[in-house]
């Protein structure tokens, strides 16, 4: 098996590696455990909201046009007929010409008044109330259903519900909530130079980083990671963990294999269980990534080096995780910037540059895939497109967030 099967671009491994995902399954949570999760169907009102007109201000209830010409000098005067309590209905109370009603914020304003005048520019003298400027129809008042109409959708599936969906969720009474099932993605750091955290690697060791990282990730996405620990490269020992993961989880990452061997003895093990889809992608970093398939379940090699196994998790891999959690939201924020430096870049491969942003502009980060240091002083990533020869001082850039 040759080292590269296919070298593929990059929007291509994305458009393959989504056709690969998985439909979520999905389960009901109550109101209080859906913090995070996604919604699996759309959420309708079940009622107006507000059920009436409602006051935003403490103030007093009035027809706008007894107020007309109202000013400090020579305030409108008007009767005051009522009080509404808090939860109170508003029955009863009149909205007759020349009155007005004291109503809290958050009261029903009752039928006949529309508008609301603020405490702060009224006086009360006995009962009378004197409001010292004009009132436009439908000042500080809500009006009935104007927040969400009964049989509205006010959340559609595919949302990640955050502190705001879930006190829309509250609203409209939805107290067991239609969520899709987290993932669990299987996480096998492979390679015979590879340490445990705890020990401290002697000769051309080194410590497990990819495991810890690409768990974070995942873990970020909404997904749960199940770590399988440190697999040698052997091909037994890493056919029997890789078919524990496919036996338990909805899809694979394997990170490692940096040499042409362990590329190819990944790459087989995989198309015996199933198929290899790319095996290789015009990226830097990131360009011996595997993506396949076994047993419906997709399998992902990611290249050893930490900082490009990132690269290719926010660019490729992010596609086929939020797919497979049912997200929909947009993908990470783009902040548009300057270029301070030249940056170089290759024809024919799509270019990830860490960089710094500042409020002057974007330094790139130069350093080689396999150096952390980069990963933890950038702040983001600029790409560079396949087509293009790199970016020149002064350019504009977009710039993806970590």
């Amino acid at each position: 098996m040759s080292v590269f099967l296919e070298t593929v671009l990059v929007e291509e491994a994305i458009n393959r590696i989504q056709a690969l995902a998985p439909k979520p399954g999905s389960e009901l949570l109550p109101l209080e455990s859906i913090s995070g999760r996604v919604l699996s169907e759309d959420i309708m009102a079940d009622i107006d909201i507000p059920g009436f007109d409602r006051s935003v201000v403490d103030g007093y209830a009035a027809r706008s046009s007894d107020t007309t010409g109202a000013g400090e000098s020579v305030p409108a005067m008007l009767r005051l007929t009522g009080r509404i309590n808090m939860g109170e209905k508003a029955a009863g109370q009149s909205g007759a010409a020349g009155s007005c009603v004291y109503v809290p914020t958050g009261g029903e304003v009752p039928t006949g008044f529309d508008a609301v005048a603020m405490i702060e520019y009224c006086e009360l003298i006995g009962d009378t109330v004197l409001v010292k400027r004009p009132l436009a129809n439908g000042e500080n008042i809500i009006l009935c259903g104007e927040d969400f109409h009964a049989g509205e959708i006010v959340l559609k599936s595919g949302c990640r519900l955050g502190p705001r969906e879930t006190g829309v969720l509250a609203a409209v009474g939805c107290d067991k909530v239609p969520v899709y099932r987290i993932p669990r993605i299987a996480i096998l750091s492979t390679g015979n130079e590879i340490v445990p955290v705890t020990e401290v690697p002697t000769g051309s060791r080194v410590r497990d980083v990819n495991s810890y990282l690409c768990s974070s990730y995942v873990k970020g996405l909404g997904c749960e990671p199940i770590l399988y620990g440190i697999v040698p490269d052997e091909r037994v020992a890493f056919q029997e963990a890789l078919d524990a993961a496919l036996a338990r989880c909805d899809a694979v990452l394997i990170s490692g294999g940096s040499s042409k061997d362990e590329r190819d003895m990944t790459a087989s093990v995989i198309q015996e269980r199933g198929a290899v889809l790319v095996h290789g992608i015009a990226i830097a970093p990131g360009k011996p990534t595997i993506i396949g398939q076994a047993g419906g379940i997709p399998v992902i090699g990611l290249p050893g080096h930490p900082a490009s196994a990132l690269i290719v998790l926010k660019v490729v891999v992010r596609h086929l995780l939020e797919k497979m959690t049912g997200d929909l939201s947009p993908g990470p924020a783009l902040v548009k910037s300057v270029a301070l430096e030249n940056i170089p870049s290759m024809k024919g491969r799509e270019e990830y540059v860490r960089v710094l942003v500042t409020d002057h502009g974007v330094t790139p980060l130069f350093g080689k895939s396999g150096l952390l240091n980069t990963l933890v002083r950038s702040n983001g990533l600029v790409r560079v497109p396949a087509g293009s020869e790199g970016v020149e001082e002064g350019d504009a850039v977009e710039v993806i967030q970590w």
